[in-house]
């Protein structure tokens, strides 16, 4: 998304001294005076580079390569986040990566040679830099005048990386020029454009072998650089498409998906990997390995905290070690203490289901139950009722099935319709259930209808017309009364079919239930919502024209829609970022415990496509993506980002919803006014539903205003219906902004 990398506006402090910027200083050298490297730098480890090495790494740097020649450039760009590289010489051996998890695709880059020929006139400036999607300023800085020369450079937003070949003199950014041998890449440029080159998919290792010309008066092109790249372990990338994910006790993300004949990486048996484990501090990525094939399952979190996926689908033939999923039970072991779990692979003992289960919904229940409804038998046409089942069973706490199929009207009366059902539940242990158009309130314990409550005006709102549903935070101030919203949806399953604009609200337990309509800037459908611990909503993903299929959308929507759930009807949507990326059929999102929001996913075709291939049918405009983007919402952007609560400790992580207290220690930001905590749960995230999503405000005292040295006592939810079992992260935002999550098991 555009603002996720947002490049502040230059100021004096950060350019007085190039190497004593501060920690997000993006600074790269070009000394071609010095002949020799630094042996030291050259071994450094960048992978292990953190942002506020960086300053003592230039510094430290031996005197050979700290350049003082007047041919040097300097270029440094202060960032909120930013490319680290090492200083070295004219030959340049630098790489490049992200010190927080903020660039959308920025690969793993080294630039092997870069020889800067001394037959151009003016020295000329070689830059590589990651992409945001928005215009930065950026400065040269001469090193023997300290004279500042800002230029505006306006990206590419399809771009990945960019090459600028600035001339100092003139203070001009070339147009592209002639460009040999790129394999894996496509260029998008203008006259009025530097040169954009964007990695299209490549595979694990790309060697690029790049040749840029320039003009020279009146004498034809003369070349002025060549460099080679190459792009190692896309560390920035899922590694497998991201159908379903969540985000684990050990503050990694889990990518699941369906048996394909392509991913970007291999398990030891030589079979590609079809699940991944995602560091979004590091951004290493693990294959795991599954034994059945898990495409469109259901899933949730149980009580102890493992991670389970539910039904799937049938096996491939080019893959025999992956077996039937229409009824398994697949389980994902992690730990927030225990860090011999990392790296894992699903554990299936053989556990299964009463009966197939193709796109199921799952809803852990105050007990530690899993309510596990509807689903296909087979897979196949859904306007025969023969394929369907209609039908919810319990699994105990651990995941083992009662062994009975309860048929469950409004999935009955909605087929086609009726697969992966909005469900949340109450603070009264009853759920309410969303399917198509209809809604009602359901007593699992009884099975029995509770209330029918009004149909939602406008269209489908499930697969495959699935819009988004959340339960927004609750808190003791009402009750702890549920209050949901639904947005986006569509009319039919076909690539022309329109999406809906409007969002339903409604309270199901008050005394008279009724939709509030209101509406977001465009259609979408595909679209998913996400809770943020200041309690406002990010709904991002999707198409505004198509359905959920493969090859059957088009027009994705692209930008961020902040919803303010406080804020009177007409006043609650603001629009956001665009992002670059098309996020359609099998995306996800979810927040992680630095309080920004993962994107990741698209795969919109039945089996990997790399690049577009127009005029098909199914279209397969949009490509399998595997870049993974980060979203750092309005509360931690500009200033706010260094006004974080730090040091936060709790009394304890083993809670229990039973009203009891903990205590949480943090140091607040001076001049501080108020503050939350919430206990939030992120859990199972596939096909714009987020299965369990909640989020509680705790109840706290002992905040004192103005104090930078906090103790708060927090108050549990009264019971199991307000928090079921399962693990969560505590939260605590002061004056808005969130310290950093930490991960806590409710018993």
């Amino acid at each position: 998304m555009s603002t996720l990398f947002p490049l502040a506006n230059a100021d004096d402090s950060a350019y007085a001294d190039a190497f004593g910027a501060d920690p997000w200083s993006v600074t790269s050298i070009l000394s071609p005076s010095v002949e020799a490297t630094s042996p030291s730098l050259r071994n450094y480890n960048l992978e292990h580079l953190t942002p506020q090495m960086v300053p003592a790494a230039l510094k430290t740097a031996e005197p050979s390569v700290i350049p003082t020649a007047k041919s040097t450039q300097v270029l440094a760009a202060r960032a909120t986040a930013g490319v680290v590289t090492r200083p070295l010489t004219a030959e340049l051996v630098a790489n490049l990566a992200a010190p927080l998890p903020l660039l959308p695709l920025l690969l793993l880059l080294r630039i092997l040679r870069l020889l800067v020929p001394t037959v151009v006139a003016a020295p000329l400036l070689l830059v590589l830099l990651a992409t945001p999607t928005v215009p930065m300023e950026v400065a040269v800085l001469r090193t023997d005048t300290a004279e500042r020369r800002p230029i505006t450079v306006v990206q590419d937003a399809r771009a990945d990386a960019q090459i600028l070949l600035v001339e100092e003199e003139e203070e001009e950014v070339h147009p592209t020029l002639p460009v040999r041998h790129l394999p894996h890449l496509r260029s998008p440029f203008s006259e009025s454009q530097p040169l954009v080159l964007q990695l299209v998919q490549p595979p694990l290792t790309a060697h690029v072998a790049l040749t840029i010309t320039t003009p020279s008066a009146g004498i034809g092109p003369k070349e002025v650089a060549a460099l080679r790249m190459v792009s190692q372990n896309p560390l920035v990338q899922a590694g497998v498409p991201a159908m379903h994910a969540g985000l684990l006790p050990n503050g990694k993300v889990v990518f699941l998906d369906k048996v394909e004949n392509y991913t970007q990486l291999k398990l030891p048996n030589g079979q590609y990997a079809y699940s991944a484990e995602y560091d979004p501090n590091t951004r290493a990525v693990v294959p795991l390995s599954y034994k059945t094939n898990a495409f469109c399952s259901g899933g949730a979190f149980l009580a102890d905290g493992r991670f389970v996926s539910i039904g799937g689908n049938a096996p491939l033939d080019f893959d025999p070690t992956v077996g039937d999923g229409f009824n398994a039970v697949r389980y994902l072991s992690r730990s927030a203490s225990d860090a011999s779990l990392n790296g894992q692979s699903w554990s299936e003992p053989g556990n299964k289901i009463a009966s197939p289960r193709w796109y199921a919904s799952v809803q852990t229940m105050p007990d530690g139950t899993l309510f596990v409804a509807s689903g296909s038998k087979n897979g196949l046409d859904p306007t025969n009722p023969d394929n369907n089942n209609p039908t919810y069973e319990i699994l105990n706490a651990v995941g083992i099935t009662s062994g009975n199929n309860i048929p469950l009207e409004i999935l009955n009366k909605n087929q086609p319709y009726y697969m992966y059902p909005f469900i949340h539940l109450m603070n009264n242990g009853q759920l309410f259930i969303q399917v198509a158009k209809s809604a009602e309130i359901f007593n699992v314990g009884t099975n029995a209808v509770v209330k029918a409550l009004p149909d939602l005006p406008g269209d489908f709102r499930t697969y495959p017309n699935t819009g988004g549903s959340v339960l927004l935070p609750l808190s003791s101030a009402n009750g702890y009364a549920p209050d949901v919203v639904i947005c986006g949806g569509g009319a039919y399953q076909d690539i022309t079919s329109p999406t809906d604009p409007s969002c339903g609200r409604i309270q199901p337990l008050s005394a008279n239930p009724t939709w509030q309509m209101e509406s977001m800037p465009e259609g979408r459908g595909m679209v998913e919502g996400t809770l943020l611990p200041d309690g406002s909503v990010i709904w991002v993903n999707g198409c505004n024209v198509g359905a959920q299929g493969f090859g059957v959308a088009k027009n994705p929507t692209l930008e961020v829609l902040i919803y303010d759930p406080a804020k009177p009807v007409g006043q609650r949507f603001t629009t956001g970022p665009a992002s670059g990326i098309a996020r359609l059929y099998h995306s996800v999102a979810l927040l992680l415990l630095d309080g920004t929001m993962m994107i990741a996913g698209s795969n919109p075709v039945e089996q990997p496509v790399l690049t577009p291939v127009p005029n098909r049918v199914p279209s397969e405009d949009f490509v399998t993506e595997f870049r993974v983007e980060i979203y750092t919402p309005p509360y931690l952007s500009g200033a706010n980002a260094n006004k974080r609560p730090t040091g936060m400790t709790l009394s304890s992580k083993s809670l229990k919803a039973d009203g009891s207290t903990f205590t949480v220690k943090f140091t607040a930001p001076a001049g501080n006014k108020a503050v939350k905590v919430a206990l939030y749960h992120g859990g199972f995230v596939t096909h714009s539903v987020h299965m369990n999503h909640r989020m509680i405000f705790l109840d706290t005292t002992g905040f004192a205003a103005g104090a930078t040295s906090q103790t708060l006592a927090v108050k549990m939810p009264p019971n199991r219906n307000v928090a079921q079992p399962g693990p969560y992260v505590v939260y605590v935002t002061v004056d808005g902004v969130p310290a950093v999550g930490q991960f806590v098991s409710v018993a």
